[in-house]
């Protein structure tokens, strides 16, 4: 499916669409990642979609792809303490607005998905569904998904006992019973978390 939403916005005011979208907010664990993209105007590839929608093997394909053609890209990290801290609504919009100070080309609008971004220059649509509608959105929602992923295999590594290569730090079953041997790690873990919070009570109450 071709995803050509943005291509009615083009126009001689209108040269560079940034899309931006994120990944992480529903895990227990890791960062949220955001990722701002300027596609050509001419890059039309069909098999550009919601990174949901895709396997992991074609998101990774397709991220080379977007990679080489892109005429510039950002990515935006908030680690889970600042999760903790701002809530994961507002650490959204703070990775969103990192990647986007890391654009090198100038903006003339830009597309979120379904999220309203303030104090910028240029106007902002936030369109629903828009990482299924919009192919900049969708090339975001492909590098931030594939940049976190990675992030989470890396922890794997360093913590065995979550299955995080499994799980990326989603509250499946596994994980939360890793969670009810292990206890949460402290910077990994997102204590501010309902399923987390809720251990940390319950061991707390017990001593």
């Amino acid at each position: 499916m071709l995803l050509t939403f943005e291509d009615s916005y083009y126009s001689d005011k209108i040269q560079n669409i940034a899309g931006v979208d994120e990944a992480g907010r529903g895990p227990l664990a890791g960062p949220v990642v955001a990722c701002a993209i300027v596609l050509p105007r001419a890059y039309l590839n069909n098999e550009v979609n919601d990174s949901k929608q895709l396997s992991d093997k074609k998101r990774r394909l397709l991220f080379n792809d977007i990679i080489a053609n892109a005429l510039s890209y950002g990515i935006g990290i908030v680690s889970p303490e600042t999760i903790d801290e701002i809530n994961i609504y507002q650490a959204s919009k703070l990775a969103m607005k990192m990647a986007l100070d890391q654009i090198s080309v100038p903006i003339d609008l830009i597309m979120t998905d379904a999220m309203p971004l303030q104090g910028h220059d240029v106007p902002v649509l936030n369109i629903i569904k828009g990482d299924a509608k919009v192919r900049a959105i969708a090339a975001a929602s492909i590098l931030a998904k594939v940049i976190r992923d990675d992030i989470m295999l890396d922890l794997d590594k360093q913590y065995p006992d979550f299955g995080f290569k499994n799980n990326k730090g989603y509250p499946t079953t596994a994980h939360i019973q890793a969670l009810m041997r292990n206890g949460p790690i402290k910077g990994i873990h997102r204590y501010s978390y309902r399923p987390v919070a809720r251990l940390l009570f319950d061991r707390v109450s017990l001593l």
